[in-house]
């Protein structure tokens, strides 16, 4: 029986991306090659999975014709979803690409407020699915306790489920050590969790593998953008660099690589190779337009 992924995100969004001849301040800026994409941490995650061919459902916080119009787009992606209803209004992510430059500007909004009882139901949603995965991957939403994905682990842990973690901030913190199986900061996020600046390989390489040995989490992934990603285990840390590809866009590209390492790690892989899966996702992403577009041919052409 396949292993079922489950992703939650409690702050989606639609992502519109769109193209600008120039950026300037006070004008009207007319744009061209727009696209929706369904958006935030955990959705992006779950539609790369199912572009691998994994299984997987999408749990998310859905209010409002925004709201309708993410389940319409994941639906038409063929990507298993179930909504868990809020009263807010889903946000609008904007990204514009200014050809002049190369430079890329993204507008992100914070999200509709929750309420305690709003969390409550996600939480609710959550005991009664089945998973042998549970992937919480975003930003809180306003108004949510800062150890909400605290919570959501001890879900995970009472379904027996293995737990993977990518936020940043106050509910980072709140959520170390808390039955974390994979947790995947940033560098940036890595340097907060750690209090101050880690910028050479082996000393990133030394906080992943201390951050395990605290018992933060059993396993970090620690992305470094263009140099690649770090895989720090129990047992052994090791690096892998990124290939040469030319970027596009950063949209979706951690969530991407997550999705990769989560599909490979969830199907038996040892963490060396899920760490070249996610990798080559990572990278897939950054060729695209618009969100997470991972393609399964550009992930093998990667690989080979």
């Amino acid at each position: 029986m396949p292993a079922r992924i489950v992703t939650l995100t409690v702050n989606p969004a639609i992502d519109l991306s769109a193209q600008a001849a120039s950026v300037q301040p006070g004008h009207k800026i007319r744009t061209f090659d727009e696209r929706y994409d369904p958006g935030g941490g955990g959705i992006n995650v779950a539609r790369v999975i199912r572009e691998l061919g994994g299984e997987t459902l999408a749990v998310f916080a859905s209010g409002g014709v925004t709201g309708r119009f993410v389940e319409q787009m994941l639906t038409q992606e063929k990507v298993p979803w179930h909504a868990v209803p809020i009263g807010g209004s889903c946000r609008i992510s904007v990204t514009v690409h200014e050809t002049s430059t190369g430079q890329e500007y993204r507008f992100v909004p914070r999200g509709p407020n929750l309420t305690a009882a709003e969390c409550g139901n996600i939480l609710g949603t959550l005991r009664g699915i089945e998973a042998h995965w549970i992937v919480a991957s975003g930003s809180l939403a306003p108004g949510m306790p800062t150890d909400f994905y605290a919570q959501v682990a001890g879900v995970a842990a009472a379904l027996g489920a293995r737990f993977v973690l990518d936020t940043s901030g106050s509910a980072l913190a709140a959520s170390l050590g808390h039955g974390i199986f994979l947790l995947k900061p940033s560098l940036s996020e890595l340097e907060t969790i750690v209090g101050r600046k880690v910028r050479d390989l082996g000393g990133q390489m030394n906080e992943a593998k201390r951050l395990v040995q605290s018992g933060a989490a059993d396993m970090i992934a620690l992305t470094l953008g263009s140099d690649g990603a770090i895989l720090a285990t129990s047992e052994r840390t090791f690096h892998l660099p990124a290939p040469p590809v030319k970027v596009r866009t950063g949209v979706g590209a951690g969530d991407s690589f997550l999705a990769g390492l989560v599909f490979a790690l969830a199907h038996g892989k040892p963490a060396e190779r899920a760490l070249e899966l996610a990798v080559a996702c990572g990278a897939a992403a950054v060729q695209g337009s618009g969100t997470a577009q991972v393609r399964r041919a550009d992930v093998a052409a990667l690989l080979d």
